[in-house]
């Protein structure tokens, strides 16, 4: 008897004992005679059924999970058949059956390692069309599926692709931002993790679309197993022909900067100088890397390249709402039921995925606020839970979609203290470069204790402090802080009552 099945080597699915897992089924299959194939795959981004076993049957992949050591042997007795922890088709289970899912396609399906794998799995299609196309007809397409930066800032992908493109120098770079480390996030890492030669083949597109011969991948050394995964298939890479032949890509890897996610810092960093940042202009686009033109993108903008080459515009931009076209990948944490990544057409309201496909809170409380976009993100109340998730539709709301980290709180949740970590973790990661951020976050924490303490004055500080730390601050550290501590102070002001107030 041959048997083949599929475990995640993602850093989730290992955090919760998916090696041993392996060797457990390893050893069970060893007592029983059987011939054991087990290829480790990435995740496919429910983190609740983690570590998921998958077996192929039929060309259907069945699901066996969260699992524990002593399953193994019960598995194998069962001949994976009717077991407590068998899920059925895993393509049929609703968190995966509700998603539209071009970026995440093969994340959780192949072995990540594996460039055949890829390419029968759809992999090469775009970078083989790429290659018959003109620079300034690749950037159109690109341009045309209205794919903005999956970063954070929603800047569309085509206009900067196009601005590197007409840029003189005599060298430029493709520089790929997987330096994300918000706090919800993880649809970068996954996708290193899981689908690196996607994120190759987004690269190798845009270094023909630029003209660019020399890419980097920045990693944040928070991501171990990412950066195992990805230094390792560089050289498949370059064996299979993607890479090595007047274009390569080099990993570079961070000290553990926060502010290294903001992509001047970020070029300092690469330089081996200190992660601050630069003031603009000069835009990376004209001077960045080496004072080279330089496109900088996140690893989710790069990785929806392939698709759109492989399909086309239209079928990218088939998906979407309003400006915000294409797919996001969710990335759902926090108090809730079914966390993990969900890929989706904007226009999915708060709402539906929280409370619908989430399960709403683990506690069984109700969800009292979500916030979008990251550390930095806004709060929105369950009143705005039928707010749509685009970029433009946010912004109205007041808030920001940024990397599409939601983390959500039930109504326990002290509102007041979240809007003063926000100012903590400013000041905490402040490159210090710019005053606004490096002393108004400390300020900040001051006046929020002052609102908490009953001082009357103390709200319009705080107000005043906001709209220097919003116009003055060099970039979104600084920036962006208020969006938080303004929400929590607008939609929860009851959290800011001094205690004996609220006891009364």
């Amino acid at each position: 008897m041959s048997l083949t099945q599929y475990l995640p080597q993602d850093a989730a699915a290992l955090a919760l004992g998916a090696n041993a897992i392996t060797a457990a089924l390893s050893a069970a299959a060893r007592a029983r005679g059987i011939e054991f194939r087990l290829v480790r795959t990435g995740s496919r981004g429910m983190v609740w059924l983690e570590p998921l076993l998958e077996i192929e049957r039929d060309g259907v992949r069945h699901g066996f999970g969260p699992l524990e050591v002593s399953d193994a042997k019960p598995l194998f007795e069962a001949d994976f058949g009717d077991h407590a922890k068998a899920l059925g088709p895993v393509g049929a289970i609703p968190f995966l059956a509700r998603q539209t899912r071009p970026t995440f396609a093969r994340c959780g399906v192949i072995d990540p390692h594996d460039l055949d794998a890829y390419r029968s799995h759809g992999g090469l299609k775009g970078l083989a069309r790429a290659r018959t196309m003109a620079p300034a007809e690749i950037v159109a397409e690109v341009t045309d599926s209205g794919l903005r930066g999956r970063g954070g800032a929603g800047f569309p992908t085509g206009i900067k692709w196009k601005t590197v493109l007409d840029a003189e120098g005599p060298q430029k770079y493709i520089v790929c931002n997987a330096d994300k480390g918000d706090s919800g996030t993880f649809a970068d890492r996954m996708l290193m993790e899981g689908d690196p030669f996607c994120l190759i083949e987004g690269m190798a597109i845009a270094g023909l679309a630029v003209g660019a011969s020399k890419d980097f991948a920045y990693c944040r050394s928070e991501y171990p197993h990412a950066i195992r995964t990805f230094g390792a298939i560089l050289d498949a890479a370059r064996e299979g022909g993607l890479l090595g032949t007047g274009f390569d890509i080099e990993l570079r890897v961070g000290a553990g900067s926060y502010v290294c996610g903001e992509e001047t810092a970020l070029l300092n960093s690469m330089e081996g100088k200190r992660g601050t940042v630069r003031a603009k202009p000069p835009l990376p686009a004209h001077k960045g890397f080496m004072g080279r033109p330089t496109v900088i993108n996140n690893i989710i903008s790069l990785a929806s390249v392939p698709v759109i080459l492989a399909e086309g515009a239209g079928y990218y931009k088939s998906f979407g709402l309003g400006r915000s076209l294409g797919t996001v990948p969710l990335q759902v944490a926090g108090n809730v039921k079914h966390g993990g990544l969900f890929e989706a057409a904007f226009g999915i309201t708060i709402r539906e995925l929280v409370e619908d496909i989430c399960g709403g809170t683990v506690s069984g409380r109700p969800v009292r606020a979500v916030q979008i976009g990251g550390p930095l993100g806004a709060y929105f109340p369950a009143r705005m839970f039928d707010t749509p998730l685009g970029y433009e539709e946010c912004d109205t709301a007041g808030g920001l979609i940024g990397h599409a980290g939601i983390v959500a709180f039930d109504d326990s949740a002290d509102m007041g203290a979240m809007a003063r970590f926000a100012m903590e973790f400013c000041a905490v990661e402040s490159c210090g470069t710019c005053t606004p951020c490096r002393i108004g976050a400390v300020r900040g924490m001051e006046v929020i204790d002052r609102i908490r303490a009953g001082d009357p004055a103390a709200p319009a500080i705080l107000a005043d402090l906001c709209e220097t730390m919003r116009d003055g601050s060099l970039c979104a550290l600084g920036g962006f802080t208020p969006y938080p501590v303004e929400s929590a102070l607008k939609h929860f002001p009851e959290d800011f009552i001094p205690q004996k107030e609220a006891a009364e």
